[in-house]
């Protein structure tokens, strides 16, 4: 089983990650229509606690799974890598049991406490897909570390597959007993979703075995394969593997729960700080307008960045331990420039379509106020956080192969810190979008803090001014031209006379002007040239070559 470089890595995994995303927005289409927005508010509720209680159940240990054994891969020491992952899956065993239990005895008093009794039934449904998951994030993390994304990328989209199907059946079906019920049926679906996933990985984990053997009874392994031969006799013991695992793996913890623990502090809070203002019942509403449509519209740009930062830890790791301080260099220029042309796109697309994609997407069946009035705007403000979360996230990431682990520690307690002190003081005065301010917040803080450390270590260049000046030009030309042309659709563009259909029209041109204009301006002002073209992963460069043969048959002037 080959492994694969930082461009097809992260090629696999967004991929695998956009279609497990649609399929997750396509969910809540049907789960909106069902439940209505104080049904996802408890939804929204019982996924937020467990995905957050799902990285404490791993305790970082993928990404520190994936360190450990990209940097023993690299120096040859195969046992080694081969007797951590066997302990790191003892843990994760141990930990589902622990955490299951543990989310199942606690919901009632968590959703007592938030003002939300209804999300209790939702949570505990969901609780035995922690039995799996932890295995399942040791696996991939596993995979990680060898470099092999396709088993992680493909088991993300059965795994979603199988979630979608059963939510949406078994809400529909228990709608009848009572809603209470219809909503833990749709938690219910992360269950299924998990066993799903848990074949793919023991799949694959059984024909990386093979592949393994294979390789030395062949004789073509090297002297260092060797060490595999012996890996189940290796010596090193368990207490020095978790002593290691747990030093790498508490500080990633808590920088890889920074956004669901923001996102399970607003679940917690929204109802607490906005009933005074609003009232209990509209306060929830507008919860379930945030965690239901925002939250998962918001978390699209995103993608590429958790692929780049899943690629790039055992790249960075590898390079660091052999004291390649150019590779360093140049791996941490390319990481952060990908997800900064790459989201910036997704962000502009979705604030600018934010009111026909909301219509289109989710729609407002109940015909409630509240939805026309916050809808669209938490969309967009919370999607334009997502640009210094990707920053955020991929810097993280580079500082996390470096070992930085310490640093990354103090940088998220500064945000969290930050985002709760301005949740509270913006919201008397700004309401759900003080709260979505504060998380904006939190991220700017985290993304300027990781940065200042990165320029300490590493000498690296996202982009030469011009081409930061051509980027900025970019986006005002098209925040521009976009909100005129949304202005104009939602206006004039309505052709079917039915709500849905004409938002989806309106969504379409939107995104079709908008998505064509993004890569003409930057060409245009020079901010990508045809020497980033030729970097591109090798499918993307044909699909190209086939469009615009001329751009990868030019010459390259004056790109920097």
């Amino acid at each position: 089983m080959a492994k694969d470089s930082l461009v097809k890595g992260t090629l696999i995994l967004t991929l695998a990650a956009l279609v497990a995303r649609a399929l997750g927005v396509v969910q809540r289409i049907p789960l909106v229509f069902l439940l209505g927005e104080i049904g996802m508010a408890a939804y929204g509720i019982a996924f937020n606690l467990y995905s957050m209680l799902l990285v404490v159940a791993t305790a970082g240990i993928p990404s520190a799974l994936s360190k450990m054994i990209s940097e023993r891969t690299a120096l040859g020491l195969h046992a080694e890598a081969s007797r951590i992952y066997k302990a790191a899956l003892l843990f994760a065993a141990g930990a589902g049991v622990v955490m299951t239990l543990f989310l199942y005895i606690v919901a009632p008093y968590y959703a007592d406490s938030i003002i939300n009794p209804q999300a209790t039934l939702p949570i505990r449904a969901l609780a035995p897909a922690l039995l799996l998951f932890p295995l399942i994030a040791i696996m991939r993390g596993y995979f990680q570390g060898r470099r092999m994304m396709m088993p992680n990328g493909l088991s993300q989209i059965i795994e979603q597959i199988f979630r979608v199907v059963t939510s949406v059946v078994l809400a529909y079906a228990l709608l009848g007993h009572s809603m209470e019920w219809a909503v833990a049926g749709a938690s219910f679906g992360g269950v299924i979703g998990s066993v799903a996933a848990a074949a793919v990985m023991a799949y694959y984990a059984l024909k990386l075995r093979r592949s393994d053997r294979a390789e030395l009874a062949s004789g073509a392994a090297s002297a260092a394969d060797n060490g595999r031969e012996g890996a189940s006799h290796s010596t090193l013991p368990f207490k020095k593997i978790y002593g290691q695992l747990f030093q790498i793996s508490i500080p990633i913890v808590i920088f890889s729960m920074t956004v669901t623990l923001i996102y399970t502090i607003d679940s917690s809070i929204v109802t607490l700080l906005l009933k005074d203002q609003v009232g209990e019942e509209s306060a929830r509403e507008i919860l379930g307008i945030l965690v239901g449509r925002a939250q998962s519209l918001a978390g699209i740009p995103i993608i590429l960045a958790v692929a780049l930062s899943q690629s790039v830890v055992p790249i960075i790791s590898s390079a660091y331990s052999q004291k390649d301080m150019q590779q360093v260099s140049d791996q941490t220029g390319k990481v952060l420039q990908l997800s900064i042309l790459s989201g910036l796109p997704m962000v502009l697309l979705i604030c600018l379509a934010a009111g026909p994609i909301n219509s289109f997407i989710f729609g407002n069946p109940k015909g409630s106020a509240i939805v026309d009035a916050y809808a669209a705007p938490i969309i967009i403000v919370l999607t334009v956080s997502a640009i210094f979360q990707i920053v955020m996230q991929t810097s993280g990431a580079v500082l996390m192969g470096m070992g930085k682990m310490r640093a990354l520690v103090l940088h998220v307690v500064a945000g969290i810190a930050a985002k709760l002190i301005a949740s509270f003081a913006l919201a008397p005065w700004l309401g759900i979008y003080g709260i979505i301010a504060a998380t904006c917040l939190c991220f700017i803080v985290m993304t300027w803090l990781n940065l200042r450390v990165l320029r300490l270590e590493v000498s690296f260049r996202v982009l030469s001014r011009r081409r930061w000046l051509g980027l900025t030009a970019t986006t005002v030309v098209i925040v521009i031209v976009g909100a005129a042309l949304d202005a104009l659709a939602q206006a004039y563009a309505t052709p079917f006379g039915a709500a849905r259909w004409d938002a989806f029209l309106q969504t379409v041109i939107v995104c079709a002007v908008v998505g064509a204009a993004y890569p003409l301006l930057l060409f245009a002002t020079r901010t990508v040239g045809l020497s980033d073209l030729r970097h591109m992963p090798r499918p993307l460069q044909r699909i190209i070559g086939k469009v615009a043969p001329r751009l990868l048959k030019g010459k390259e002037t004056g790109n920097d």
